[in-house]
């Protein structure tokens, strides 16, 4: 009997992080190809949720991300063992790590995570302008952006 292995990879995941920082930027496939090293046609599939991309080019695109490899990881998502910590860089900003948080909450959905992040974005970009004229994305805190929510 064939023996069949699980990816250790999200690449569900990957694919969101990927279409989203490329849309920010707004950069093509081909773009995001030249700057990364991964065909376009590779990039396309990992997007679309039907690529399986090789460890080579899993490091190339969590580079380009900036984002931790444990990230993607699925390794003990499915555990109905301990939470596992979610591993970030101190640079992201903070609509990135809220994500972070909610897709690893095994009591949500995917749907529901990519919900609240959407919305958790939206009302960001919302309060942050009225904070001492402050617009860059990263310059709210955790604590100062649910306090900045809060008050309006």
């Amino acid at each position: 009997m064939p023996r069949t292995t699980k990816s250790l990879i999200n690449t569900e995941e990957l694919g969101r992080a990927i279409r989203r920082r490329r849309e920010e930027l707004g950069l093509s496939l081909r773009d995001v190809a030249d700057q990364t090293n991964v065909s376009a046609s590779t990039l396309s599939r990992i997007e679309n949720g039907t690529g399986k991309p090789d460890a080579d080019n899993i490091a190339r695109l969590t580079t380009w991300l900036d984002v931790p490899l444990e990230r993607i990881l699925t390794r003990g998502r499915e555990d109905a063992g301990d939470a596992k910590a979610v591993v970030y860089y101190p640079h992201e900003s903070t609509p990135e790590i809220v994500e972070a948080h909610l897709r690893a909450d095994r009591n949500l959905s995917p749907e529901t995570a990519d919900a609240l992040s959407q919305l958790f974005r939206v009302r960001l970009f919302a309060v942050q302008p009225k904070r001492n004229g402050c617009s860059s994305q990263t310059s709210l805190t955790t604590p100062g952006l649910a306090a900045a929510i809060i008050q309006t």
